[in-house]
């Protein structure tokens, strides 16, 4: 494990020089923290709207509503569009930090000597996976405590508290964000191991999160709805999916075809 945390720390020193990835690491999980914060305080108490979204929600959005009254109703309406916010936030930073982890270090030539070293192909991924996990899971965990007390300031109902700490948000932001997480860290490798140009990895490793943007967009126009059994069927593919891609990123990765095919 010595050499595993040593990775991790050579990692945050030279990646976190990157502005992009500063950049990502800090302003990303703020503004998305703060947006919905902003946009409820912004409205207030939402007066006009408590009516509409209490009686005119189109059949299964009505759950949302279920055992709040109007006033509630409207503030978890409002709020329960930016769930997905704090799943998209465990996605975008490793994607910044771990695409940089190989081909960055290859295009300054301080790849070559760690690869000639004792290190193991297992324990250089590790190393360089949890340099950009373990940044994307506590900003997604610190972005959420400071908007359920963020919320709690502005005098969100202890109704509408509840259901932001029920088991619904609790299993999206404390196990799928991970899962996702480490989804995203796999992909960033890959494409980090097979590209030359760290501008290219950058982009291509950002695509990972498209398929979750199309379900936050899905979600707003009002055709689909954000439920527990959605979430656990995401957290049980996302186990297996994440399972093949570590597999295949392991193999994937060619210290040797990296120290002399790379020029």
């Amino acid at each position: 494990m010595d050499r595993v945390v040593q990775i991790v720390r050579k990692e945050w020193q030279e990646v976190f020089r990157n502005r992009l990835v500063l950049f990502t690491v800090a302003f990303l999980p703020l503004i998305l923290t703060a947006l919905p914060l902003i946009i409820l305080g912004a409205v207030g108490s939402t007066e006009g709207m408590d009516e509409m979204l209490s009686s005119d929600l189109p059949g299964e959005f009505g759950q949302l509503c279920e055992g709040l009254d109007g006033a509630d109703c409207s503030q978890y309406f409002l709020l329960s569009q930016f769930m997905l916010m704090f799943m998209l936030i465990p996605l975008a930073i490793p994607s910044t930090i771990a695409s940089y982890s190989i081909v960055g270090e290859k295009t300054t030539r301080t790849l070559e000597p760690i690869l000639a070293t004792p290190i193991t192909t297992l324990e250089l991924l590790l190393g360089k996976s949890l340099a950009a996990f373990v940044p994307a899971v506590l900003a997604t965990w610190l972005g959420f405590a400071v908007f359920t007390v963020g919320a709690a300031l502005l005098r969100v109902g202890p109704a509408v508290i509840g259901r932001i700490l029920s088991p619904l948000w609790l299993l999206a932001v404390l196990i799928v964000g991970p899962l996702l997480a480490v989804a995203s860290v796999c992909v960033a490798i890959m494409v980090s191991s097979r590209t030359r140009d760290p501008r290219v990895a950058e982009q291509i490793s950002v695509l990972v999160i498209m398929p979750l943007l199309g379900l936050f967009f899905g979600q707003v126009s009002g055709l689909i709805l954000i439920n527990e059994k959605m979430i656990l069927w995401m957290a049980a593919g996302l186990v297996v999916l994440d399972a093949g891609l570590l597999a295949f990123a392991t193999h994937l990765f060619d210290r040797e075809s990296i120290l002399t095919r790379w020029k």
